[in-house]
């Protein structure tokens, strides 16, 4: 299976971990549907829809850059639209865009947990809902989700519940749609990091430089995709998998390329 004629449709693609995905997939032939937000770069962040889609280009694949707010049903209808324009279809989407809060109760105002739950919950399920009737039509189609596998151990619950809650009801979006969707040959996966990995949301919401010199590189995400996506769709699915065990069922032993600092600690990841 190759990614030659297949259409990729990632949400908060225009940096990080998104951004990584569509440029390994690209790099494989594919079209990439960048729908993300930025318009206009913000030194912190960096990139926008357009500069992501640009390095999509040059990477060897097709891109469209449609700026969409997935809490925004309407902007997500007109992406989708705009995507089978342009592409024909979508076989694949990749629900990235997420939003983070590590608050406790008393600390997370209705508006943090509303924007958390309204882009990582009601937004994934309406991004996948939309491509749903191409997904049917698609080559190989998947559902990929990155969110992490569901532990209810307390030391994940107690200290920021409303964004665990968040994430543990991507993967199970995931894990539904797997059932769901088993008929129609649509695969549906979760995936996560078995590290932080070095984005701008962990050096500038976590743990700053500190952190991501105790990181991975999003290649390795991009890497573990790249392998999900190529398995069959009609029995790779309902797992919410880790990115080192994907990539060591693909054979691969040795990880020190992907740290950001060479031979440094790493930090485990959030609920592993």
């Amino acid at each position: 299976m190759t990614y030659q004629q297949r259409t990729v449709f990632i949400t908060g693609a225009s940096r990080g971990i998104g951004k990584a995905i569509a440029l390994k997939l690209a790099a494989g032939g594919a079209n990439i549907v960048i729908a993300a937000k930025s318009v206009e770069e913000d030194p912190r962040l960096g990139g926008t829809i357009h500069s992501a889609a640009a390095e999509v280009e040059a990477a060897g694949g097709k891109a469209l850059a449609v700026q969409v707010d997935i809490r925004d049903e309407a902007q997500i209808a007109d992406a989708v639209a705009k995507a089978v324009e342009r592409f024909g279809g979508i076989d694949v989407v990749i629900n990235n865009a997420s939003a983070i809060q590590l608050t406790n109760t008393l600390q997370t105002n209705a508006k943090k947990f509303d924007l958390m739950h309204d882009i990582n919950v009601r937004g994934t399920f309406l991004v996948t809902q939309h491509c749903l009737p191409y997904l049917k039509l698609g080559k190989n189609p998947h559902i990929l989700t990155l969110s992490p596998p569901i532990n209810l151990a307390a030391q994940w619950l107690g200290p920021h519940v409303a964004y665990t809650i968040s994430k543990y009801n991507m993967s199970m979006l995931a894990l539904g749609w797997a059932a769901e969707l088993e008929a129609d040959g649509i695969a549906s996966n979760a995936l996560w990091p078995a590290t932080t990995i070095a984005t701008a949301a962990v050096k500038n919401l976590l743990g700053g430089d500190a952190l991501v010199n105790m990181s991975r590189t999003p290649d390795i995400i991009a890497d573990a995709v790249y392998y999900i996506l190529n398995q069959p769709s009609a029995s790779y699915t309902g797992h919410t998998l880790i990115d080192e065990e994907v990539l060591q069922s693909a054979g691969v032993t040795d990880f020190s390329k992907y740290a950001v600092k060479p031979g440094g600690r790493l930090q485990k990841d959030l609920f592993l």
